[in-house]
């Protein structure tokens, strides 16, 4: 829940998380397809608080969340709603980027979201206060970072080398972009996308998601136990008048 990055592409879109998280947390149960009452979701599960960090529909909508808001927050548990439970109340709405302005957020730390809605892209961002909706340019690539972990300054050197990387070549790839989330930066391990804070905050796994017009493809890359698991769910077909 801590770097993401988006990448438009001629047949669809790749989302790509970083999860950090500390060193007592349980292993996230690997992506598998499970139901709400719009139909079917694929995600890796929080064991601990039922929810997650990452998910798609197949009704083509997808969402990433970063923990904190635009500025580092202390926490102050205990809260109503864990913000992974509060990712699948949103993805549960036909349009969550709307539901978003709707749902109640008292007592829910604050988080940043960045939604994939019926082919736009907004970063919706709760504050602990107030709630900010942001149409982004989805022909551009973009970049997240925490602001829990990481500074203003940090944050701007993150998007410095992912520039650099965007540099380096067309081809927006899954296989490039996790590799990104996994070897960019500077060799500095507080900092890096692979991070580690003395092994009491580190990236335990990357998620790859790849948008296309027909299905969504996973790929989980579980950092602490060196395994990689790729799962797909096929879309819906699309109703009349709806956007793909």
């Amino acid at each position: 829940m801590c770097t993401v990055t988006f990448l438009p592409g001629k047949d669809g879109v790749l989302l790509t998380s970083n999860r950090d998280e500390k060193q007592y947390r349980s292993l996230a149960l690997v992506p598998h397809t499970y139901s709400n009452h719009l139909g079917k979701v694929m995600y890796p599960r929080d064991p601990d608080g039922g929810g997650t960090w990452i998910a798609v529909h197949e009704n083509r909508n997808a969402i990433v969340f970063l923990n904190g808001g635009f500025e580092s927050h202390q926490p102050n548990p205990p809260y109503r709603r864990s913000r992974g439970l509060i990712l699948l109340d949103l993805l549960a709405c036909e349009r969550p980027s709307v539901a978003f302005k709707d749902l109640s957020l008292v007592d829910v730390e604050p988080f940043t979201a960045v939604i994939w809605d019926a082919n736009e892209l907004l970063t919706c961002v709760w504050d602990g206060n107030d709630k900010h909706r942001v149409a982004m340019d989805s022909l551009k690539p973009h970049i997240w970072s925490s602001s829990t972990l990481y500074t203003h300054q940090v944050r701007e050197k993150r998007a410095s080398w992912f520039t650099q990387w965007l540099s380096e070549g067309t081809a927006y790839e899954m296989e490039r972009i996790m590799a990104f989330h996994r070897f960019g930066g500077e060799g500095d391990a507080h900092n890096d996308l692979l991070m580690n804070r003395a092994g009491k905050v580190f990236t335990v796994s990357i998620t790859g998601l790849e948008i296309s017009a027909d299905k969504a493809r996973m790929v989980y890359h579980d950092l602490r136990e060196e395994k990689k698991y790729a799962r797909e769910l096929a879309f819906s077909p699309a109703q009349p008048g709806a956007i793909v």
